[in-house]
């Protein structure tokens, strides 16, 4: 197909479809590939469809999910973190679920955690997994079974405030439902933490014994932790996101952010808030913007029920900006994303949805390589890296550094770069001078530096020094410290809660009434597919996944050299291996009711028994009779939605594993 008639078919569809089902039909998947910068193609698709009437919106992601509407509930923001300099003050760090030496948080993140271990900070890893940074980083390793987490939460503020190491002055003057005397009027005393953990409402005393029936980790390690973390001020609790995707993240979120609040490390030097963990203190402008008519908008994580049944999506699914969707979707635009196939959960439900032609009816894919989303396209389009374009690349995720993004050949062989393809596609619908407002990508780049310079940052250089420099460092004389200024002057500046302060007990949540899954306070919840489940008896072992250091997410996973850097295969521990008679390097068969897959064997101790791992990220790979054979976890993954955030609960899984 040349491209001339690419262009004009995508045009038709497009114009055809939104004629027909209207522009809520129209929907622009979920995709990281191009993140962080200007431009790119997930941005082009959505500024074309916004100016032909328009497209339906998704919220949230699927890496963070959880965690970024239920920490809102306690502080208003996602943005409780601060920069990582601030470790250097810390005397204690707990790294909760967190792994900075396989997945990047920042470039300069690892460093400051050496250093910080240099000045003395005692660093603790809790992880199923004794992982890269457990080796690199850590003075202890607590392993814990999966979706447990809450319980351990709960059994560190049983002891901290059984034995009075809590900041009673900190809880008494910043938060909301601590005690009874500090709840939202009308509501009765014993729905305070305090009850929760002392178990004066439902008779279950929260001790660490009790916690260490269900997370397996002993009750004198878990009171060892809580008064350590109590006692050394300040002290930073770290939580990675891995934990939250799970059947009840938010809860692990919450969680995080109470033990902080107990303990008074919120809005001080060397402390941490827990939580999300966002902070930003530099930015540029982004000058190629779009305003879409359309505000109706899914949780990103359900797209594949709005194909099926969107229009009886409600609020209760996460529909926000109307009532009722008018239509299911129809066309979908896959731009440098694997989500369509690989990246979401369910590979064999998606499978059969996407093979049913009569239900979305059109899929355009812009990618590098024939991955196994692209093989479900109508439209494949050959896109460009980031060396045939130009762009300014932005940290993933925190950092205050910014890259230009110079262009060192043009497009090789019939590749194009997606804003000239969409800009085509703009002409072909009689809008091409609205898309690029006259502008090239190299225009847009020369707008944005300009404008930083003088909307933002005076000492941002000028499009010429940026230009030759490269890179760009943002400079600031202190570290930032997440609520400082809520802290040091709550008055003046209260917290973005309704009541203007941190609120362990949520109000908000509390009138959704649907306290078993959505607690107005963070509560372990026995978690479906959990330690707990009754399913364990046909599926003994819990699977989860981490983000694997020879892949960011799928990419690279085409890469035969890197195979031999870090191989595919599933963790196992040698107690769960011998009983199935598995041995190091054997070719394994895990399997669950939604699927199976064959995959090769590491046997270590290096996981906690009744618990498996695989590496996110690897291709599905089938063979004839559809059983894949790479190792690509959503195989045995779950669609059902985390209950607040309806977020991916990727990380709940039960499974058996035998001899392939």
């Amino acid at each position: 197909m040349s491209w001339d008639e690419a262009i004009d078919t995508i045009a038709a569809e497009v114009k055809r479809i939104g004629e027909q089902y209207g522009p809520e039909s129209r929907y622009v998947n979920y995709a990281s590939g191009q993140s962080w910068g200007l431009h790119g193609g997930k941005n082009a698709a959505r500024k074309l469809l916004a100016l032909t009437g328009g497209y339906l919106n998704y919220r949230n992601d699927y890496s963070s999910g959880a965690g970024n509407v239920a920490t809102p509930y306690t502080y208003g923001t996602n943005n409780s973190g601060s920069s990582f300099d601030s470790l250097l003050h810390s005397k204690y760090i707990i790294l909760w679920g967190q792994n900075p030496s396989e997945m990047i948080f920042s470039t300069p993140y690892r460093e400051y955690l050496m250093q910080a271990k240099k000045n003395g900070a005692k660093i603790i890893v809790i992880d199923p997994r004794y992982t890269d940074t457990a080796i690199a980083f850590a003075d202890e390793w607590i392993p814990i079974l999966p979706t447990t987490d809450n319980a351990m939460m709960d059994a560190m503020g049983y002891v901290i405030v059984t034995e009075n190491l809590h900041d009673q002055a900190f809880l008494d003057q910043y938060c909301i439902g601590f005690d009874g005397n500090h709840l939202p009027k009308g509501v009765l005393k014993e729905e305070s933490i305090k009850s929760y953990l002392l178990g004066e409402k439902d008779g279950v005393v929260k001790t660490p014994e009790w916690a260490e029936k269900i997370c397996r980790v002993p009750a004198e390690k878990i009171r060892e932790i809580a008064r350590e973390y109590a006692k050394a001020k300040p002290a930073a609790l770290i939580q990675g996101w891995a934990a939250q995707r799970q059947a009840y993240g938010e809860q692990f979120m919450r969680g995080g952010a109470q033990l902080a609040c107990l303990t008074g490390n919120v809005g001080k030097l060397g402390g941490w808030a827990a939580g999300t963990g966002y902070w930003s203190r530099s930015d540029i402008v982004y000058p190629f913007s779009y305003d879409n008519p359309i505000k109706a908008s899914i949780p990103c994580f359900l797209w594949t029920k709005a194909v099926e049944q969107g229009t009886e999506m409600t609020v209760e699914d996460g529909l926000q900006g109307t009532d009722k969707l008018s239509t299911n979707i129809k066309c979908i635009f896959n731009m440098a994303g694997n989500m369509l196939i690989n990246q979401h959960s369910d590979i064999n439900k998606t499978i059969k949805l996407l093979e049913d032609e009569s239900k979305v009816e059109f899929i355009v894919v812009s990618d590098l390589f024939m991955t196994p989303s692209a093989k479900f396209a109508d439209i494949l389009l050959p896109g460009t890296t980031f060396f045939e374009r130009y762009d300014i690349g932005v940290p993933w995720c925190f950092g205050d550094y910014v890259v230009f993004g110079d262009k060192t050949i043009d497009p090789l062989y019939e590749c194009r770069d997606e804003y000239d393809v969409f800009a085509e596609l703009a002409g072909k619908l009689g809008v091409k001078e609205k898309f690029t407002e006259g502008k090239t990508t190299l225009d847009l780049v020369r707008e944005s530096v300009e404008r930083t310079k003088k909307e933002l940052d005076p000492n941002f250089p000028t499009f010429e020094e940026f230009r030759k420099m490269g890179v760009y460092h943002f400079k600031f004389d202190a570290p930032l410290v997440g609520f400082k200024e809520q802290i040091d002057d709550l008055q003046n500046h209260p917290f973005e809660t309704p009541s203007g302060k941190i609120e362990l007990f949520s109000k908000a949540l509390w009138d959704m009434n649907r306290h078993d899954e959505i607690p107005a306070i963070a509560k372990y919840i026995p978690s479906w597919e959990g330690p707990e489940d009754p399913l364990n008896e046909k599926f003994p072992l819990q699977l989860i996944s981490w983000h694997y250091k020879r892949r960011c997410h799928s990419t690279y996973d085409n890469q035969p050299w890197l195979e031999e850097v870090a191989k595919q295969e599933i963790w196992i521990n040698p107690k769960d291996a011998e009983k199935r008679g598995i041995s190091d390097g054997d070719r394994v068969q895990v399997m669950n009711d939604r699927g199976s897959l064959n995959i090769f064997v590491k046997v270590t101790p290096r996981i906690i028994p009744g618990v498996v791992g695989i590496p996110q990220g690897a291709w599905y790979t089938p063979d004839k009779a559809g059983l894949d054979q790479r190792g690509s976890i959503n195989v045995l993954t779950s669609q059902r939605p985390t209950p607040l955030a309806k977020a991916n609960p990727q990380l709940t899984n039960l499974v058996e594993v035998k001899k392939a």
